[in-house]
Order: structure tokens, then C-alpha cells, then sequence
């Protein structure tokens, strides 16, 4: 999968590279119970979007995966937002960075889903 993502244009691989460190860097966070609920939202995502890459291909329901995992974490952390909001602290920094890129991604991943659920089956 990173192959064909690597072969997109370069705008879309940075952005991969911007959703999967700032994931990622929960790890630099952990002590934080959101922290611990992104890490284990990213490893469920990563074999999910492996099978579903396995199953169907690079193809636009590959989202499907964000749309399932992310969308209940962007809602604990909207719920949460009083202990993040405004942001203080780098680990509050880093949460509302992280919200936001994943509310941004979040945004495409649910167009991508709906049009492969349209009749949009071609690979990216």
C-alpha cells in the first residue's frame, strides 16, 4: 500500500506523512488518557486498512477504516475538549493539532466512502 501511496503527488504523501506522525507521536504522550485512546484508535486502523487494501485494492474505500475508527474518537475528544481546550499545555497543542488533521482527513475519508458506495470502484 505505501508503494502506491509514495506514487501519488507529492501534496497527498506529505499529507499520509502528516496523519500518520502526528498519530503516531501519541506515543510522546502517553501518560494522557486521550494519548492512550489515539494509540489504540491507530492500531486498529493500521490491519483494518491493511485488509481492506488486501480486500479491494487502493481504492477510495479505503477511508472506510478512518470513518470507522476515527469518527468515535473525534467524538471523545470533542466530549473532552474542556481538558484540551484551549490548548496550554504541548500535550493540549499536540490534541488539537491532532483533532484537527484528523477532522480534516476524517472530511475526505466520508466523501471518498460515499462515492466508492456510489459506483466510484476504480483504483486511485
Amino acid at each position: 500500500m505505501m508503494e502506491q501511496i509514495l506514487a501519488e503527488p507529492l501534496w497527498l504523501v506529505i499529507w499520509v506523512f502528516i496523519l500518520m506522525t502526528v498519530n503516531t507521536a501519541s506515543l510522546l504522550f502517553i501518560k494522557r488518557v486521550e494519548a492512550r485512546y489515539v494509540l489504540v484508535a491507530w492500531l486498529i486502523n493500521l490491519p483494518l486498512m491493511t485488509y481492506l487494501f488486501e480486500t479491494f485494492g487502493y481504492v477510495r474505500l479505503l477511508g472506510l477504516s478512518h470513518v470507522v475508527v476515527w469518527t468515535p474518537l473525534l467524538i471523545y475528544l470533542w466530549l473532552k475538549r474542556k481538558n484540551w481546550m484551549p490548548p496550554q499545555s504541548l500535550t493540549d497543542k499536540w490534541i488539537a493539532l491532532l483533532f484537527s488533521v484528523n477532522l480534516l482527513s476524517l472530511v475526505i475519508d466520508y466523501i471518498d466512502v460515499a462515492r466508492w458506495l456510489l459506483g466510484e470502484r476504480g483504483v486511485l
